[in-house]
């Protein structure tokens, strides 16, 4: 919900600022933290851009080839966008970003953009599993405050994988997970194929109430 400001008095007072405004010279103001209001609420509201980011941190590697899991991560993430998509509003909207690992590495392959406007393309599997890279990846989009604005909601950081990396991962997930901003996100993990490494997905979520979710469980996201 938008948070509204704090309770002041109906009527200002006769010299001075009003009420629970700071004078102009003595609050610094920028784009973000500069008040909006917007003509469909009520005038003491700071109407700010809600974002939350969530960005889908998948595999398009050799491991998934087998027993159908490409098809259940792609049917999953599918699942995934059109639930996001369906909790945008006037209030707030999920922006979501999709990082690639495989044969190229890893690589911002849907830059940050509202859920309900992302077309998704089903993906092949092909090379390894640089999930160490992956992390990294997420960890440079989170701390960009160019991409990802403090006005945020807490982002969120959505590993979909079979759990078997191919390169340094643990690395990589101690950077994220000492990160600034990438430290603070929400995290969850499912985990693709009846030989999910569990182990590997529950060290990502690093929290002892969490648990790995199930490709058939991708709207309870």
């Amino acid at each position: 919900r938008v948070a509204r400001g704090p309770q002041t008095s109906p009527a200002h007072p006769s010299k001075g600022a009003p009420n629970g405004v700071p004078p102009m010279k003595m609050a610094r103001y920028s784009a973000i933290t500069r008040p909006r209001t917007a003509a469909s609420v009520d005038s003491c509201t700071s109407a700010l851009a809600v974002v939350m980011s969530v960005s889908a941190v998948r595999p398009h590697s050799g491991s998934m080839s087998a027993n159908g899991k490409i098809d259940a991560l792609n049917d999953a993430v599918q699942e995934m966008l059109e639930s996001f998509g369906g909790e945008d509003d006037s209030r707030a909207e999920i922006h979501v970003a999709v990082v690639t690992f495989g044969k190229d590495g890893a690589k911002v392959h849907q830059p940050l953009a509202p859920a309900s406007k992302v077309q998704w393309s089903r993906m092949t599997a092909a090379g390894g599993t640089p999930m160490g890279a992956a992390f990294d990846a997420a960890t440079g989009m989170i701390e960009d405050r160019a991409q990802i604005p403090s006005r945020a909601y807490r982002p969120t950081i959505i590993l979909v994988s079979d759990g078997q990396p191919t390169d340094d991962w643990q690395a990589p997930l101690k950077r994220l997970l000492g990160a600034e901003r990438a430290s603070k996100a929400a995290r969850f993990a499912m985990g693709i194929g009846d030989d999910a490494d569990e182990g590997m997905l529950t060290a990502f979520l690093a929290t002892a109430e969490a648990r790995v979710y199930r490709a058939h469980e991708a709207r309870q996201i």
